[in-house]
C-alpha cells in the first residue's frame, strides 16, 4: 500500500503539484497539509500517514523537504518507518532507493541540507531585520493606535473606563487596549 503526504507552508500556496505526483505515483491514500516547515511537531496529517501507514507499505513523499526540516526530524521519521516494517519513497529525488541502507544514508545527508537551508533562511530574515531597523523602518504590523491615540486611550483607563468601551471607541479590539495597559 503506497501513502502519499504532502505540504505547503502557507495557506496561499498551492498542494495540487505534490498531489498530483502522488496520485501518478499509485498513492491508495493522500495526507496533505499547510503548516509552516518551522516546527516539526505541528503537523498532524503527517502523524495520521504514518500511523496509516501499514507493515510492508511505503510512504510517498513528494518532496523531500516538505516533510522534515531537520536532519534528526528526517532521521526520526526513517527510523518509525523502518520499525514498522514499511518503506519511505521521495519523489523528487527518483534515483535514490530508500530500502537501501545507501538509500536512507543519503536521505539522512537531504535532510542535513534541508536543515542547513531553513538555518540560512531564518539567519537571511534575521539579517534583513537588523538592516531594516539599523535604517529607522518599522518592523512588524502598523500600529492601530496613533501616539496621540495611545495616550488618550491610557488617560481614559486610568479614569476608570473600561477597555471595551475604549476598544469600541477606537474601532479596535478589547485586547488592543488591554495589552496597551500592560506596556504602559
Amino acid at each position: 500500500m503506497l501513502i502519499g503526504y504532502a505540504r505547503v507552508s502557507t495557506q496561499s500556496q498551492n498542494l495540487d503539484r505534490q498531489i498530483a505526483a502522488l496520485n501518478t505515483a499509485g498513492c491508495t491514500k493522500i495526507f496533505s497539509e499547510k503548516a509552516s516547515g518551522k516546527s516539526v511537531h505541528n503537523r498532524p496529517e503527517l502523524e495520521k500517514a504514518l500511523s496509516a501507514l501499514p507493515s510492508g507499505g511505503t510512504l510517498v513523499i513528494a518532496e523531500w523537504d516538505r516533510a522534515t526540516r531537520s536532519m534528526l526530524d528526517g532521521i526520526a521519521i526513517m527510523t518509525r518507518v523502518h520499525r514498522m516494517d514499511a518503506a519511505v519513497k521521495v519523489l523528487d529525488r527518483p534515483y535514490l532507493d530508500l530500502t537501501t541502507p545507501i538509500g536512507k544514508g543519503i536521505l539522512a545527508l537531504l535532510s542535513a541540507l534541508a536543515e542547513d537551508e531553513r538555518h540560512r533562511i531564518v539567519n537571511r530574515a534575521a539579517e534583513g531585520r537588523r538592516i531594516a531597523k539599523a535604517q529607522g523602518r518599522s518592523l512588524g504590523r502598523r500600529r492601530l493606535l496613533t501616539p496621540e491615540q495611545q495616550t488618550e486611550a491610557l488617560n481614559a483607563l486610568a479614569a476608570g473606563e473600561s477597555a471595551r468601551a475604549i476598544a469600541r471607541r477606537y474601532r479596535v479590539h478589547h485586547n488592543t487596549i488591554t495589552r496597551l495597559k500592560s506596556q504602559a
